[in-house]
């Protein structure tokens, strides 16, 4: 079974927000693969998806998201699942808006969510979708990512998601290498 986390922080109050991204995205597989139902254990909502003969689980870990690490730490070990069957999105302010860079390992990059995960499994040997949600103008970072969209950026906020539900049925059906290939064009 291939285990599939969005980074995000529980609550109705950051429904939409920037930080909530890796969320979106799995509503959005829940509901259209899923029956959409999500169960509360492990620290986290979890909902199975089958989608032909492919079977992930989604997580949303529920301890907000710079202590994400125990949620994940506690999937994994529950379902004895191998780091490389492991897929963390979250948001990204170095990204442009829409953009998506899906890589097989790496370090946090400033992301404190990430940044748990790797103190919690003592590894940074996973893969991940970064989402761009572009990068604060002025020097108020939590600010940034805790704010929603705005109006003129929801349309493209909704087709990084889509394009995100691709690229995780991409990873689950094609491996890392061949999702990379796919969806990482330049950055523009």
């Amino acid at each position: 079974m291939k285990v599939v986390v969005g980074l995000g922080n529980p609550g109705v109050d950051y429904d939409g927000t920037r930080h909530n991204i890796g969320f979106d995205v799995l509503d959005k597989i829940a509901k259209t693969d899923g029956d959409g139902k999500y169960a509360l254990k492990f620290h986290g909502a979890v909902c199975q998806v089958v989608k032909g003969e492919e079977k992930i689980l989604v997580v949303k870990p529920m301890t907000f998201i710079n202590l994400s690490g125990s949620c994940v730490s506690e999937i994994l070990g529950f379902y004895r699942v191998e780091f490389c069957d492991l897929l963390v999105l979250c948001d990204d302010v170095n990204l442009p808006l829409g953009k998506i860079r899906v890589r097989a390992e790496g370090g946090h990059g400033g992301h404190n969510g990430l940044r748990d995960i790797q103190n919690k499994l003592g590894s940074t040997n996973y893969p991940r979708v970064r989402l761009g949600v572009g990068g604060p103008s002025e020097a108020n970072l939590a600010g940034y990512v805790l704010g929603k969209f705005r109006p003129h950026e929801m349309t493209e906020a909704k087709m990084m998601v889509d394009d995100a539900v691709d690229a995780v049925w991409s990873w689950v059906k094609d491996g890392i290498h061949v999702c990379m290939n796919r969806f990482n064009g330049p950055v523009k």
